[in-house]
């Protein structure tokens, strides 16, 4: 996972409630076998039309916002089924970072397993960032996550909350997985004991 420290790039005003995982991640890419390959999934019903071919209108498709890497949204953004793809689907096609009042708990999880920086500020916050990205298109932001804070181009500096644990997850860039992994030699150690102990456990079973 890659590990975020800080992320510079352009905001993408989308201030719309309960955006969910389907429209995150629409139900028919969910038969991909591969966990890569899902940057054309994402608002792909919202992106194409019928034939594929890309919706001018649509916020993602026009510049400079194509380019973005951090989104603003509004409440429950995530909300709906538990799809890991919508994360997926996002950081795939270039976003690190999602503004938003509220998350799907779910989403939340999934969010910091992939190395998407969630982070949740007040409505008026998020409101008052939403304006200017608007105003400012194609403007450099920043988001330091060791400061914990968000830079816009104009305004004051806007500090964020984040639990130390996930905060540590995502600058060290630990899934799961990796996460797990740092305690191998502790994993070892208990292994070795229990064939030691209880060598049956880890006899070949025939069937």
């Amino acid at each position: 996972m890659t590990p975020f420290t800080v992320l510079a790039g352009t905001a993408i005003p989308m201030a719309e409630n309960n955006i969910d995982t389907d429209q995150l991640c629409p139900k028919q890419h969910l038969l991909r076998l591969e966990k890569t390959g899902f940057d054309r999934a994402l608002f792909s019903d919202r992106r194409f039309d019928a034939n594929g071919v890309e919706r001018p209108d649509f916020i993602l498709n026009r510049p400079p916002w194509r380019d973005g890497s951090i989104l603003i949204a509004g409440d429950n953004f995530g909300c709906g089924s538990s799809r890991e793809h919508a994360v997926w689907a996002l950081v795939q096609w270039g976003i690190r970072s999602v503004i938003a009042p509220s998350f799907g708990d779910i989403f939340l999880q999934n969010s910091v397993n992939s190395g998407l920086l969630a982070i949740r500020l007040p409505k008026e916050t998020v409101n008052a960032l939403v304006h200017e990205a608007e105003s400012e298109p194609g403007a450099r932001w920043m988001i330091d996550l060791p400061a914990q804070g968000i830079l816009p181009p104009r305004g004051e500096r806007v500090p964020f909350e984040i639990d130390p644990t996930r905060k540590e997850r995502l600058l060290l860039g630990l899934d799961e997985i990796a996460l797990t992994l740092r305690h191998q030699r502790e994993i070892d150690a208990f292994e070795a004991r229990q064939r030691r102990e209880a060598p049956w456990l880890w006899r070949a079973t025939r069937f």
